[in-house]
Order: C-alpha cells, then structure tokens, then sequence
C-alpha cells in the first residue's frame, strides 16, 4: 500500500501554530490583494466571544489553511511557509491579535509577551511573522508593529481600518476573554511537499460542489448542537413542515420572516445575507429556547402557505383579499404575515386586516401608475407597525402617491396590472376566462376604422401617433370573454361594438353606447374610470406630503465600494426637515456624530458605550480622526459599511430614525 508522501495534514490548535512554528509565513505575489471588511470582522470577533464563553472542551474549527514549504528555504530557523489559501482569516486573526496585545500592553506585560511571540517573526524580531507581499508589507508591519507614521503622512488601508474595528472593541477588561477565546480557535494545517501540485489541491479545497442555500445554513445551525434523538425531533415536528408549507418558496420565507422580525431589508447579495441576517437574530439558541422559537416558525409558515394558496383562507372575503394583495408579488408579505397571525389569534380585527390589505393594493397599484419602485419599502411600515396603528397609516400616507399624481398618470401612462384593475372596477369575483381588450388595437390594420367612416390608412401621422399613445390606458382597454375577443379580433369598432353588448361585464357592455371610438372617446372614458380608481384604491389619510423616492435612513443600502470618478451617492438628505447637501456617508457620518453631540450627547454616549466607538477620549491608534470637543474625537477610518451601520444606530438611540431620509443621486440610485 503506497503511503502519501507530498501532503502533510494535522489538525492543530491555530494560536500554538502561530506562535511556536519557527517560520515566517508568506504571501505569494499571485494572491488577491486582501478584501475582509468590517462586517467580515465583526463575524469573526463573535465566533471568538462565543468560543471563550462556551465549555471548556469545546474548540471553534476555522477551517483548513494550505501551504507549502519554500524551495529556497531550510525547516529551521528563517524557514518560510508559503501561504496558498487562508490569507484573509490570518491576516484578520493577526490584527485581532494585535489589537489585543496593544490593548493589554501598558497592564499585563506578561500576556503582551505571549501575544508578540503569536505576532513577530522568530529569525527578525522587527518583522511580522506573516508577511504580506512587498506591495502590502510595509502597511501591514506598520499597523500591527505599532510603528508611528511619519509626521504629516496619510494613510488609508483596509488593515487600519479592520485594527481599528478590533481596537474599538476590546478593552482592557474584556482582554482575557477574547485570549481565551482566541485560544480554543483549531484548524487543518496543509503542508505540500515537493511534488504536490498546489492548484489542483486549492481547486479541490474550493470546490466541494454546490454551496449550501441560506435555508440549508439555517437548517444546519439549529440543528448542529442537538443530540441524535433531539435533532430527529426538531425536524419532525417543525422543520419537516415547514419545508412542506413554504416548499420551494422557503428561501424567500426566511427572507422575509426576518424581515418582518427586524424591520430592516435584508440583503441576498452574497448568497449568505439571510443566514447572517438569522445568527444576528438568534446568536445562540439554548435547547430549552428552541421549540419556543421552531413553534412560532412554523406556524407562521402555516401563514406563508395561505398568503401563497389564497384559496386556503377561511372565508371567500378573506381569500378575495389575499388574491388581490397576490398580484404584486410577495414583497409585501413581511406585513401581511404578522397581520394575519394577529388576525388568527384575534389580536386583529376582521375590517381592520381587509383594511391593511386594501392599503397595501393602493400603495402599490399607485406606484406602479406613477412609475416608482415598490421595492424596499415593506421593511419602514413593519417598523411603523411596530409603534401602532396610528404609525402605520401615517407610513402609508407618506409613501402612497397623491390623487393628483394617479389622475394624470393614468390617462396619459399604459395601465399596470390591467385585468386586476378592470376586474376590480367591474366588481368581477374572478378574470378567469376573460382577457385584456384593446378597443382601438395596439397595431392597427390600415382598414380598421373607430367611426366607420375614416379607415386607419386615412388618418394623418399624428391622428395615428395619437391613438398609439393612449392604447394602453385604461381609457382604451376593457375586459372580454375569450370566445368573442376571437371573434373581435381585428374587427373594425361597428362590429367590435356589438360583440361588447354581449359580454357579462358590465365595463366592457356600456361601451355599446358609444357610436364611435376615437381619442375624444378614450379621454372620456378615462375620466370616469379614473375617478372609480380613486374611489377603489383610496389613499389612506390626509397628509400632503408625497414621498418621492426618499430613503428611510434605516433602509439605506450598505455597500462595500464606490466606483472611481463617482463622487455623489446622495443627492441630499432630510434631516428632521433639513435639507443636507453630503455627497457620501462619510461625510453624512461626520456631521450626524457632530449635530448629536451638540443635540443629543446622551444617545450619542449610550450608542458608544455599547458598540464601542466611535467616540473615544484619545487617539489611541494611527488613522483618520476628527475633534468634537478637547476631550473627545470621533474615528473616521472605517469602512463605508460600517459608518452606515454606526449613522443609523445612533439615530435610533436618538429616538430620530425616523425622521432621516436620503435622496440617492442619480448614479447612487444605479449603483444600490
């Protein structure tokens, strides 16, 4: 039996690795510049927190890391590892580390000096261990090692940003438990022979098939520290049905269960933004917690099932409602869901979920009429929902557009949604076996006539390009059955005309009285169907304000970049009333931080408390700073995703969030 003499593979504990192994670590010039931001960081400083808070025998696994000896080295002392994969979670735990010993430096030298063996090269005391390659070496070494920047100079890097993340939040007192946690990390360390051929392996490592969905993830998390027998419990008595009640929607289910759990988007971009979305939501689950938690979900997946399946509901009314709500997808779903689990336990009234579920068709029928996006909007009224009915209705108010919008709109734009909308004007249970009917047809034949005097062939270019205009307005579509729209089909209007006096709805019948169609007959029908629109799709209140494209601050988009040569992201924002001219969040960061400490310190002091930034009382770091007072400066070195995260977190602490909308230039708005 041939034994393998190229691979050396030993699962290790990581911190040991780091700090016995008499090599420095490099990284190859081919390896992608490193890219970990914030977020990818705060991930990492809580798996640690929970690796130090849970039983001693229980390790936490970072996976695997390759590398291979360099051919130009011995194995003693000055030996180099050349890094083939793990570049992003060593070079992120290094800065950890640095944090660390820089924060425990001045008080327990003794737990400094095992951390600097963790950090400094065994052959040069001046150099890191792991080293990046020339291009990133010099910035690398300068942040972990401490070194002063030269007087004047400006740095900006990702390993400043991320070292300054870790700095914020590891204090003095909290230093033994993030090195206890730091401790339990394990890992695969690969080792490549001579002959090893290193792409294939790291293509091997890096390709194990299709990549677990959101759902699987979720899955796994609640299960993964359960005994056998109370894993096959769980899964039978919750997971299996939900499964069954979402089916192939139970990505989108989770989706937007969180979303109506956190009233705040959550993000699919990346393929993991709903199971990071669920950890921060249940960071741990106890067993004891467990079928508390998996009851609430499956029975509201139970409510998924009938938003999904209308025809499940328990009255025709009921199942009317959640048909029509249908029509615009399931973006609104987050709302619904929790109204109708309140109706179902009777914390809601009847007329007042009919009247929720109306509300949401005007919201969204009437956007759709004046052309604006229903997308992100459902995540601000499950927060107004949260604060009451009274919060809700005025949410709707601000983002449902006005009378006068829908009425110019609609006899001038192509009509969305046309079957549910003349269905609905016709007070018709059903559209099946009707379809949609246009009276002066979307291409006319040049015999066609709407007076039976004039053919289509006779009309000048603008008669012509007048009619085309309005073809799909409601003043010029109507509902017919299937059997005579054949019959109709490229008929003139005289015999179009008396196949409509014999159709059951009652729209599509009064159009017999008309003797002759043309664009004064479509402007005249449009007016009265416009009013019967406004009428059915009411919009809920009486506030003036028309919300056109503004951006809840909370439902700002998080970016990790911005394109080069792009300047602007926002157009401006309304602050409380005020009109703020900040192109970017940098800028919106520095000044919300400003206005609060002068407004609200309190909030401002209590969010910074808790984060841990990015308030502090000295420079204590290399990096962009700003003053707010002579005791006080505000750190302006993170990332743009981060300076989201902190704007939109002391705003809430302020009790303000609310009252902060952002205008997206226009390439802001292409870029979200």
């Amino acid at each position: 039996m041939l034994n393998a003499t190229n691979i050396d593979a030993t699962a290790t504990n990581t911190i040991t690795w780091l700090a016995t192994g008499h090599w420095s670590i490099v990284v190859p010039v081919y390896q992608r510049q490193y890219r970990w931001d914030i977020g990818s960081c705060e991930r990492l400083l809580v798996d640690v927190r929970a690796a130090a808070d849970s039983p001693a025998s229980h390790m936490h696994f970072i996976g695997s890391i390759l590398s291979s000896l360099s051919g130009d080295a011995g194995s003693g002392a000055g030996a180099e590892l050349v890094l083939i994969d793990g570049q992003q979670r060593l070079t992120t735990l290094m800065l950890l580390i640095s944090a660390l010993h820089h924060t425990v430096r001045p008080t327990d030298p003794e737990l400094a000096d095992e951390l600097l063996q963790v950090l400094v090269s065994p052959a040069d005391g001046r150099r890191t261990k792991l080293r990046p390659h020339s291009a990133w070496a010099e910035v690398f070494e300068d942040v972990v090692l401490d070194r002063t920047p030269a007087q004047g100079a400006h740095r900006e890097s990702r390993f400043d940003d991320n070292y300054a993340f870790f700095r914020s939040q590891i204090s003095v007192e909290e230093a033994p438990r993030i090195w206890r946690g730091l401790q339990k990390l394990e890992h695969v360390a690969i080792t490549l022979g001579v002959g090893a051929n290193a792409q294939q392996i790291f293509e091997s490592l890096n390709s194990t098939g299709e990549p677990l969905r959101d759902h699987e993830l979720i899955h796994n998390y609640i299960l993964m520290g359960l005994s056998h027998t109370e894993q096959r419990q769980i899964e039978e008595q919750y997971w299996i049905p939900i499964e069954r009640n979402t089916g192939d929607s139970i990505a989108a289910f989770w989706r937007q269960y969180l979303v109506m759990v956190t009233g705040r988007e959550v993000s699919v971009a990346g393929g993991r933004g709903v199971y990071d979305t669920f950890r921060q939501v249940f960071p741990r689950i106890e067993a004891a917690q467990l079928r508390a938690y998996a009851h609430e979900w499956r029975s509201y997946s139970e409510v998924y099932r009938t938003l999904m399946n209308p025809e499940e509901a328990p009255d025709s009314e009921l199942s009317r409602q959640l048909h029509f709500a249908k029509t615009f997808g399931s973006s609104m779903y987050p709302l619904i869901m929790r109204d109708y689990a309140d109706l179902l336990d009777g914390a809601l009234a009847r007329e007042s979920f009919i009247s929720r579920i109306e509300n949401v068709q005007s919201l969204a029928l009437r956007r759709a009429v004046v052309g604006l996006s229903n997308d992100r909007l459902v995540a601000r009224l499950c927060r107004a929902r949260d604060s009451g009915a009274q919060a809700l209705e005025r949410a709707f108010e601000r983002v449902t557009p006005s009378d006068a919008r829908v009425r110019v709109a609609l006899k001038y734009s192509p009509l969305p949604y046309p079957a549910y909308v003349l269905g609905r004007l016709a007070d018709l249970h059903t559209t099946n076996g009707l379809g949609i009917e246009h009276i002066v047809p979307a291409a006319p034949a040049d015999s066609w006539s709407g007076d039976g005097v004039r053919t289509w062939a006779e009309l000048s270019d603008d008669e012509q390009n007048s009619h085309r205009a309005l073809a799909d307005t409601i003043g010029n579509l109507t509902l017919l059955e299937d059997e005579l729209a054949l019959s109709a089909l490229d008929k003139s209007y005289a015999a179009k005309r008396r196949l409509y006096a014999r159709s059951t709805v009652t729209l599509t019948a009064a159009l017999d009285a008309v003797p002759a169609w043309n664009t004064t007959a479509i402007a005249a029908r449009s007016t009265a169907l416009v009013e019967r629109f406004i009428e059915v799709w009411r919009r809920p209140g009486e506030l003036a304000i028309d919300d056109d494209g503004l951006t809840p601050i909370l439902d700002a988009v998080r970016r990790r970049g911005w394109p080069a040569g792009w300047e602007r992201e926002f157009a401006y924002v309304e602050y409380r009333g005020e009109h703020w001219e900040v192109p970017d969040i940098k800028y919106l960061f520095n000044r919300v931080f400003k206005r609060l400490w002068a407004d609200s310190r309190d909030a401002v002091i209590s969010y910074n408390a808790r984060r841990g930034g990015p308030v502090y009382e000295a420079r204590s770091w290399n990096g962009q700073w700003d003053q707010l007072d002579d005791s006080h400066h505000l750190y302006m070195g993170w990332d743009s995703s981060y300076m989201l995260t902190a704007v939109q977190g002391v705003l809430d602490e302020a009790g303000i969030a609310a009252e902060v909308f952002l205008k997206y230039s226009y390439i802001g708005d292409a870029m979200r």
